[in-house]
């Protein structure tokens, strides 16, 4: 634990040098020492380059608790975890969190190495029923997941943690499973997917789909989105990263919008979402 502070204050040295490591943390400015840290980071152009704004987000509320969200560059986010009694106390909370994530995204340990995928690919295997051969095998789950890790060797988790959300959104609405059926390989699905950054349009094309489950199984986007209220809330408490909580929360909401303003939709056409049009393949 020492030697985990220890480097912190470091990487705070080089990325903030006029901050004091020692109370950086207690300083009531977290805010703008977050947007420090990412414009910091987007000149030295090592993470994230294109992107280099913090967006704040502050749930409506008449009263306390109050709770607030942080996204960084790259979309990895963050929430207060402590009771706030007022909005800027919730900002300051959430900005907290994210500049302590965003600090130990800097360790050398959060960075995908061989090593790292090594235990990475065994800790997978320990908690399913898969075995270490199945690494080697992409049409396997753990095949798979070792493919991802070595297709982003040398990022970090707060880079690695965006895709790994595309494919956890994919898998949540069914799409892997029915990629699967269209006989394309995790190989195929893994790159195209790489390419692509979890934008406005893929959550339309996401939406759709609750849409079309809405109509075969009504009610299920209610319940769907009760769950992820739930566990947006519960993740968040824990003060942990709430990205694919929140998408969730998002993509079903905007379903759910679609939905009650116009409640009779036409069968979707030819340019809005399909199966084979989302994944690019025939």
């Amino acid at each position: 634990m020492d030697r985990t502070l220890e480097s912190l204050r470091h990487i705070i040295a080089q990325v903030l040098p006029h901050r004091d490591p020692a109370v950086v943390f207690k300083d009531l400015n977290v805010v703008s020492m977050l947007q420090e840290f990412w414009e910091s980071k987007q000149q030295q152009k090592a993470t994230f380059p294109s992107e280099g704004v913090v967006v704040y987000e502050s749930l409506p509320s008449s009263g306390p608790p109050f709770v607030s969200y942080v996204t960084l560059p790259g979309g990895s986010c963050f929430g207060n975890f402590q009771c706030c009694l007022s909005r800027a106390e919730a900002r300051r909370d959430a900005a907290k969190v994210a500049l302590i994530n965003s600090l130990f995204n800097e360790l050398p340990s959060r960075r995908i190495t061989k090593e790292f995928i090594m235990e990475s690919v065994q800790e997978a295997v320990a908690s399913t029923s898969g075995t270490l051969d199945d690494a080697d095998d992409p049409s396997t789950s753990i095949g798979a997941y070792h493919y991802m890790l070595e297709s982003n060797m040398g990022k970090t988790m707060l880079e690695f943690q965006e895709l790994m959300t595309i494919f956890q959104l994919l898998h949540w609405n069914g799409s892997l499973k029915a990629l699967r059926e269209t006989k394309c390989s995790r190989q195929e699905v893994i790159s195209y997917y790489s390419q692509y950054s979890l934008d406005e349009k893929m959550r339309s094309h996401m939406a759709l789909d609750w849409i079309m489950k809405e109509r075969e199984s009504p009610g299920i986007l209610s319940q769907e989105l009760r769950m992820a209220l739930r566990q947006l809330e519960e993740a968040r408490k824990a003060g942990q990263e709430l990205r694919f909580y929140k998408e969730k929360k998002e993509i079903l909401s905007l379903a759910l919008t679609q939905i009650y303003s116009d409640p009779d939709p036409s069968s979707p056409s030819d340019d809005q979402l399909s199966l084979t049009a989302l994944c690019g393949y025939h």
